[in-house]
């Protein structure tokens, strides 16, 4: 059941990523991880540093990937985003926050793709 949600999180950061180049954004790094945690997607447009939280879900059981971005998860990812911006020196770019929101049917194909700029 694990590898299922691996796969499930792997094709939706795919799903994301792949959407967010057609938008004309950027993708700096995927799944940068430090000893705090992981951030999904790092990208670029306008000459602003994107984060992006990637949520995927399977079937509406769950509701929507978007709905689970919390306040902790908001909080840790902010925190991470601090540390990544110190190690490559980036302070001087704007950050902006956003979340992909991916639904996916039984067989992994996309039904929704949802993307919320500034979502925190």
């Amino acid at each position: 059941m694990k590898d299922r949600r691996k796969e499930v999180g792997r094709m939706g950061e795919k799903l994301a990523a792949d959407m967010l180049r057609d938008k004309g954004y950027e993708i700096v790094e995927r799944n940068w991880a430090s000893r705090l945690g992981e951030l999904d997607l790092i990208t670029q447009k306008d000459g602003q540093l994107v984060i992006v939280e990637v949520r995927t879900t399977c079937g509406g059981k769950y509701g929507y990937g978007f709905q689970s971005v919390d306040v902790r998860k908001q909080q840790k990812v902010r925190r991470l985003a601090i540390q990544y911006i110190q190690r490559k020196q980036l302070g001087h770019m704007p950050v902006r926050f956003d979340v992909v929101s991916v639904l996916l049917n039984r067989e992994l194909l996309p039904l929704q793709i949802d993307h919320i700029e500034g979502a925190f």
